[in-house]
């Protein structure tokens, strides 16, 4: 029985997605450099040809993940939230609570989340005018100002916190039994004891 035209175009939309979303995973653990297009189909289970099916090379594979991984939603919400009319420790705590839910249970943030930080690190000038860095910084002097956040740079306060994330999304996606930081303990990292 022949596939009709609209059945056709689903599976290859499906196919184009599990593409996406298995080089995802790849490149977060091995990383663009040290990816090879063979490797990749390999650890799809695919045919080297059909990636390039798909995307001509692995720079379009790479940037069409990047383009997933800019965190959009996720910097809108802390822009959201910075503006809101409440003390930063109330910000800092939703923040740490929305995080640990994501790792918790996203696979697809934790992937974002360790793409968009090997991305930062990759432009070491731009690190730290990512809007994500820079939402949380405005967050963490607003804290300052009010006392309830530790004393130092909010930048790199921010850099700090963000980057225990990203090694608990690393660690969470590669290694069996790895215990989840709290949000408590992310909290601590930017709160003062009271």
């Amino acid at each position: 029985m022949p596939k009709n035209e609209e059945k056709c175009k689903q599976m290859r939309e499906d196919m184009r997605d599990r593409i996406l979303k298995e080089s995802s995973l790849y490149f977060a653990k091995n990383g663009f450099g040290d990816t090879k297009i063979s490797d990749l189909a390999k650890h799809i289970g695919i045919g080297q040809g059909t990636i390039y099916l798909y995307f001509k090379s692995k720079e379009e594979l790479f940037e069409e993940i990047r383009k997933a991984a800019d965190n959009k939603e996720e910097v809108l919400k802390l822009k959201l939230l910075s503006k809101l009319p409440i003390p930063a420790k109330d910000k800092i705590d939703r923040i740490s609570k929305e995080v640990i839910k994501k790792l918790k249970t996203d696979e697809d943030y934790k992937v974002k989340i360790t793409i968009y930080t090997q991305l930062l690190l990759e432009k070491e000038d731009e690190m730290y005018s990512s809007e994500m860095y820079k939402e949380l910084a405005k967050i963490i002097r607003q804290g300052q100002k009010e006392g309830s956040v530790v004393e130092g740079n909010a930048v790199y306060l921010s850099d700090l916190y963000w980057g225990i994330v990203y090694l608990n999304s690393l660690k969470l996606l590669y290694m069996e039994n790895h215990k989840l930081v709290t949000k408590d303990t992310l909290n601590r990292l930017l709160l003062k004891d009271k």
